[in-house]
């Protein structure tokens, strides 16, 4: 696929999920086919990297746990990226909306579905919990399922929205709670 279109690169501990306090290298990919009122990611920035820049930069960090994330990584991350950063040891995670086919070797995949998905099977389902019991899987089989409360810039809305999801929860026990602890705990 040639250059690809990447937001950042940096290092922090993976914030949601299952691999929750994992060290990990982000790779933030810009773009993405879908406009999610509540995405944190700037299209406009990105600078053009080849595959083998990604993987230095990569190299840079002491973790062999690679996240990549975007936007939408399916749209850019091929075979290419994929082999390459296996071949230097990393462990590959990709985080995705679900709306375009991934690329094999992906060692573990989080679906965020939003829109039309097409990814059938996942490693986690990580769907974002607005507050009311419209809670749907997309279809999607995964090993883990996980709801997380949607963060609306409001602290009184956010305590009602996180209780209802815990509720939720509790009532469908086939759900775990994900709590965005790279905001809680102050990092990236």
């Amino acid at each position: 696929m040639g250059m690809k279109r990447v937001n950042e690169i940096f290092y922090s501990l993976q914030g949601e999920g299952k691999n929750t306090g994992r060290a990990a290298v982000f790779i933030r990919f810009s773009g993405c086919n879908l406009a999610c009122p509540f995405c944190d990611t700037d299209f406009e920035a990105y600078v053009e990297m080849s595959d083998e820049q990604i993987v230095a930069a990569a190299l840079a960090f002491p973790a062999r746990f690679v996240v990549l994330t975007g936007g939408e990584p399916a749209l850019q991350v091929d075979a290419s990226l994929v082999e390459k950063l296996h071949a230097s040891g990393f462990e590959i995670a990709m985080e995705s909306n679900g709306t375009r086919p991934v690329v094999d070797g992906i060692d573990w995949l989080t679906v965020s579905p939003k829109g039309k998905v097409v990814v059938e099977r996942c490693n986690e389902l990580k769907c974002i919990y607005v507050g009311d019991d419209s809670v749907e899987d997309f279809g999607i089989c995964a090993d883990f399922y996980y709801l997380q409360p949607c963060d609306v810039g409001d602290a009184q809305r956010n305590r009602q929205i996180t209780q209802a999801c815990t509720d939720y929860i509790c009532r469908h026990p086939r759900w775990r709670l994900s709590l965005q602890t790279h905001k809680l705990a102050g990092f990236k």
